[in-house]
């Protein structure tokens, strides 16, 4: 896999959020044309884009902002199960600590931090555009 790419309101906001996180800003541009036009099926399409890679090196999330057409209004409070959502996991060191980081960003728990057999803590929570994120702590 390449990269996964979510569709947000607030580029800025979804940045900041994932470098919290500890991704980094790979690359930024914008896109437009009849070639971008044809690929997503929308026509007059001008995005802007925000690459962010994982700590590791291996994925990458691609952070689109549409500028035209305007994006349509989804439910950024739709539950985890509804068809066709998303969300990305991330394994991390202290999920306590990166829970107090991302608060100020506008993280939301969307249920609590669970204990997953002797394996793993785990949370889902919402990030910019209602995005799920969860996060997994290794227990050793």
């Amino acid at each position: 896999m390449d990269n996964i790419s979510i569709v947000v309101d607030d580029l800025a906001a979804a940045k900041a959020f994932f470098a919290e996180l500890g991704l980094e800003l790979e690359g930024e541009a914008t896109v437009e044309g009849s070639a971008v036009d044809r690929l997503v099926g929308l026509e007059g399409v001008r995005s802007d884009i925000a690459m962010m890679r994982t700590p590791d090196g291996h994925g990458r999330l691609e952070l689109t902002k549409y500028q035209t057409p305007s994006s349509r209004e989804g439910d950024p409070r739709a539950p985890a199960n509804t068809l066709g959502s998303h969300r990305v996991m991330f394994a991390v060191e202290n999920i306590d600590d990166i829970l107090d980081r991302l608060r100020p960003h506008g993280a939301e728990l969307v249920g609590e931090v669970v204990r997953y057999e002797d394996s793993y803590r785990l949370c889902y929570l919402r990030g910019p555009a209602g995005i799920i994120v969860a996060l997994a702590e290794s227990i050793k």
